[in-house]
């Protein structure tokens, strides 16, 4: 079996060995066919043939995906600051220095350079055009990777309409370039404190919600990329997930060692809580089209391994088997002479 399976079955293992222990303890013999059980079984249960799943529930957490830190590209007062779990999206600031803000504009690109007439072309150059297209500047712009007279002139329209000094040049102090809109997971920086080059002023995200794992090492073959997954959110919402990203780095805890896991839901939740704690059951193992018994059937042998008491008209008989997956309550079992629909003893309820 592999360790996930192992691991599950030995406490159930244990528990079906316990009340056992007796029983088998008083059968004239290991294996095979015995005399009639006095007293007789208490009570019974079918053997049955279908698929078992073992699942693992673990704790995560409901959260953003892409989160990151944001760093002010002027050095001076903060005097604004947009407030924590707000959404800012293109044109919008996230931060004012000095009362001079700091907009977002979409790209994947930074903003490494000063933007402005002479420079080399670029596709910085086609980035920044863009937005200001999509922001309502430039009527006689053409959208190209060349910082002409017409960007240089919708450039100055943008800075006086958002307050900023008409220089025509575009630079990191005025600009933050970053794919998509965000939410404000952490204001870093307070009204009145200090802002500098690289200093970081924000924690942002993406507006998308996941679920993340800090799973441990030892559950590692639980999680494999593209699985689904069952989610309980706050409130007792359930919904569906798929485990979308896996970590391949282990990172130190105080009990132990963990990975990251990522799990995206089907559907967003109602829950708007950010760092939510979420309870995930995972599935570490699908076993088709086998027999099983509840776990509680499983006698401890003496000479070692387990048995079932198979109950027949008003005799019974103990058969070693081997223990194969289990799922909920029950136990996969083979051996010999064993088929659907046969009875096996149980504790009484």
């Amino acid at each position: 079996m592999r360790r996930p399976l192992a691991l599950a079955g030995a406490a159930l293992l244990a528990v079906a060995a316990a009340w056992t222990a007796l029983t088998v303890l008083n059968q004239s013999g290991g294996t095979g066919a015995a005399a009639p059980s006095k007293p007789p079984v208490p009570a019974t249960a079918e053997i049955t043939r279908q698929d078992l799943v073992d699942t693992k529930t673990v704790s995560g957490a409901l959260t953003y995906s892409g989160e990151r830190d944001l760093a002010a590209g002027a050095a001076g007062t903060v005097t604004w600051v947009a407030a924590e779990g707000a959404v800012i999206r293109r044109g919008r600031p996230l931060i004012r220095i000095d009362r001079k803000p700091l907009i977002l504009m979409y790209g994947k690109l930074p903003l490494y350079r000063t933007l402005r007439s002479g420079v080399s072309d670029g596709p910085d150059v086609d980035q920044l055009e863009r937005n200001l297209k999509a922001l309502g500047y430039g009527d006689d712009l053409t959208v190209d990777d060349h910082f002409s007279y017409a960007t240089r002139q919708a450039v100055k329209e943008w800075q006086d309409d958002v307050g900023l000094s008409e220089t025509g040049e575009v630079d990191a102090a005025q600009v933050t370039f970053l794919p998509s809109a965000v939410r404000v997971t952490e204001a870093k920086a307070a009204v009145g404190g200090k802002a500098g080059p690289g200093r970081t002023v924000l924690t942002v995200s993406e507006l998308r919600r996941l679920v993340h794992v800090d799973l441990d090492t030892g559950d590692q073959a639980m999680a494999k990329k593209g699985a689904k997954v069952s989610v309980e959110l706050p409130g007792g919402e359930q919904a569906a997930g798929k485990i979308s990203e896996v970590g391949t780095v282990a990172k130190s805890q105080d009990d132990g060692t963990t990975i990251d896991v990522d799990i995206t839901l089907t559907k967003p939740p109602k829950s708007k809580l950010d760092q939510a704690p979420v309870d995930v059951e995972l599935v570490s193992e699908r076993r088709k089209n086998v027999l099983s018994v509840p776990v509680e059937a499983l006698l401890a042998l003496r000479e070692g391994g387990f048995g079932v008491e198979v109950v027949e008209g008003g005799a019974t008989r103990v058969v070693e088997v081997k223990v194969g997956g289990f799922g909920g309550s029950r136990v996969e079992i083979s051996g010999a002479g064993l088929a659907e629909g046969m009875k096996v003893g149980v504790p009484a309820t």
